[in-house]
């Protein structure tokens, strides 16, 4: 069966001399495991540039349900990359949360919110002239809605400590290692509450902005056992410090 679907690219690997196995998340089957022949010969008019994390996608591809590894019979730029690939910055949030889907997104089933989510930041990120350092807090913080472990918006004069294991705000501070105090819980709540748009304006320091990240990804943690060390993690915050 052969299907047109927008893919967005999350992790590629070499595979013998000339080849690679490209892990996508796709609009028609969710997470899918690609190879694509011969595109690192020198020879070849493919560009395995194409295959960079968070690379947007559209695709003709040969599935058989069941199947680990999947074909790709064409592909192409569906949004051609305006920043990303050339600032620093951004290429490390991309390569960041690339890590991350791939760490999480687990399902071959299809999940059309989650999936125009993804694809509908990736391409205002790209899009960004500022706040492109914030860009990666916000996206983790909404997306946990669509992976069924949604921020709460019920914080309040009363409600100012953010318990990470029930994802809403408690009057008392919670009893747990990285419990945030009140003003990383307040952060916490404006970027899970803010429109994309807000970022670019909301002030962090390079401090502020490394422990929010921690905060997230033991937020993350606690829901996705098997996410281990993200190894890309380091190099973000070093950016961002």
């Amino acid at each position: 069966m052969i299907v047109k679907t927008r893919a967005v690219v999350l992790h590629h690997i070499k595979y013998a001399e000339t080849s690679i196995i490209a892990t996508l998340y796709t609009e028609a089957f969710g997470r899918q495991a690609y190879m694509i022949n011969g595109i690192r010969s020198l020879k070849s008019k493919q560009k395995s540039s194409h295959f960079q994390p968070l690379t947007l996608l559209e695709a003709e591809v040969y599935h058989k349900p069941a199947r680990e590894l999947q074909r790709i019979k064409e592909y192409r730029l569906s949004h051609i990359p305006h920043s990303i690939p050339f600032n620093m910055a951004k290429s490390a949030v991309s390569m960041f949360l690339a890590e991350v889907l791939f760490k999480t997104l687990r399902s071959e089933e299809s999940d059309k919110a989650l999936f125009d989510f993804i694809w509908e930041a990736v391409v205002y990120f790209d899009s960004m002239d500022s706040g492109a350092s914030n860009f990666h807090l916000w996206f983790l913080l909404k997306m946990a809605a669509y992976l069924g472990f949604k921020i709460e918006t019920n914080a309040s004069s009363l409600n100012r400590w953010f318990d990470l294991e029930g994802g809403d705000f408690v009057y008392t501070r919670p009893h747990f290692e990285n419990t945030p105090n009140i003003e990383e819980s307040e952060h916490i709540a404006n970027f899970a509450d803010m429109p994309a748009h807000q970022m670019h304006v909301y002030s962090l320091s390079g401090a502020s902005r490394s422990r929010l990240l921690q905060i997230i990804i033991a937020y993350y943690a606690i829901h996705f056992d098997s996410m281990g060390t993200i190894n890309s993690l380091e190099i973000l915050q070093e950016l961002f410090r």
